[in-house]
């Protein structure tokens, strides 16, 4: 497990870019919200801990993950420097996991592939609800602060592109 012995909100502050000029949007799956709810908290705190305008950050809610491409794609034509997509699908007695996870991750690579506004993957896709709970804000630390890290890296090399 890639987490194991890793806390997702661990990084080295001094690395990132001053991000008090970038605007952000967020999109927020409602499936799962105790967890979606975390992942957002961890986003937006580290967005503003490194200078962004709680003004500046846009978030829009979407019924599920499934959904998340779409209004990923809807936040890109936003005037935004960076995409949040934040989900979580837990594994169940179905293939529904399987399919959701493999359209989800396709949609948003097809739209950092496609477009110029990077969309960031916060999608966490676990086995058990007390994963997901580790990862959003428990002992693995938080999936969202992560990727409000790389949203701030990606907005800065897209600036200087």
């Amino acid at each position: 497990m890639a987490t194991v012995n890793k806390n997702l909100s661990d990084y080295d502050k001094t690395t990132i870019p001053n991000a008090s000029k970038f605007r952000f949007g967020i999109v927020v799956s409602e499936w799962n919200d105790t967890i979606t709810e975390g992942l957002y908290k961890g986003a937006h705190d580290t967005l503003i801990e490194h200078g962004v305008l709680p003004n500046n950050i846009v978030r829009w809610n979407v019924p599920g993950s499934y959904e998340l491409i779409y209004g990923c794609k809807k936040m890109q034509e936003q005037m935004v420097n960076a995409v949040i997509a934040i989900g979580s699908v837990i594994q169940g007695e179905t293939k529904h996991f399987d399919f959701v996870c493999d359209a989800v991750s396709q949609g948003i690579k097809d739209l950092n592939v496609q477009r110029e506004t990077p969309v960031i993957f916060c999608v966490l896709t676990d086995n058990t609800m007390q994963q997901a709970i580790e990862r959003s804000g428990g002992k693995h630390g938080n999936k969202g602060t992560e990727a409000a890290v790389a949203a701030i890296k990606m907005a800065e090399i897209r600036k200087n592109s």
